[in-house]
């Protein structure tokens, strides 16, 4: 679990492709000590888990799943990815809740100026859109956003000063791709209401149909 707050922007050293799959290494200024195999990083947003580090990088297994949902594939070496480390209970949630699970690539569609801060429109399925909220929380390459506006298939963005600094939204064009991960919360109250309506009439929410559908 993440919260969307980019620790450090990385970049990528080498990129080996297996089929489908690939081997990503990156370079990155975490304490050794502080990072371990097995531990999950977001890369752009996406969980990926540790399997070889060396001095000052660290090297993931991208499964054809990550490859297929991500923009992964427009990777190279030295392209600069945002990194996350998962969030400790102790930490404040300053962002949101992020599971580093991507929904869908998005295309940049618009990019403009004002105020000193960047102002990005998104062009994404409309079966992910009905998950995007005004003033609702999304995340983008893994960097926690407020919602601006949507429209029918886009959404808008406002992108602080201190974010453009600390990410690599700064270097982005019309006609990008970025990894989206929308709020977690309205995909399970989209399932419970799922739930509900194939139950019988009048059943409502219950601690038997929470427990039916895993979250008990």
């Amino acid at each position: 679990m993440f919260t969307g707050l980019i620790e450090e922007v990385g970049r990528v050293l080498k990129i080996n492709v297996k089929g489908s799959s690939a081997r990503i290494t990156v370079a990155a200024g975490f304490p050794p000590g502080e990072v371990k195999i097995g531990d999950s990083i977001a890369v752009n947003g996406a969980c990926l888990t540790v399997v070889e580090q060396g001095n000052g990088s660290f090297t993931f297994d991208a499964s054809p799943e990550t490859i297929a949902r991500t923009s992964f594939r427009n990777l190279k070496s030295g392209s600069p990815v945002n990194l996350e480390r998962a969030l400790r209970l102790s930490d404040r949630l300053d962002g949101h809740l992020v599971a580093g699970h991507v929904d869908c690539v998005a295309a940049i569609c618009e990019r403009r100026e004002e105020s000193g801060n960047l102002l990005f429109t998104f062009r994404i399925p409309r079966e992910i859109m009905r998950y995007v909220a005004e003033k609702g929380s999304v995340a983008i390459d893994g960097i926690s956003l407020t919602v601006n506006s949507v429209a029918l298939d886009t959404f808008s963005v406002n992108i602080i000063p201190l974010t453009s600094a600390r990410t690599t939204l700064a270097d982005k064009r019309v006609g990008a791709e970025v990894n989206i991960e929308t709020d977690m919360l309205c995909k399970y109250i989209e399932r419970l209401m799922k739930s509900r309506d194939d139950n019988e009439a009048g059943a409502g929410l219950s601690l038997e149909l929470l427990a039916k559908n895993g979250f008990l």
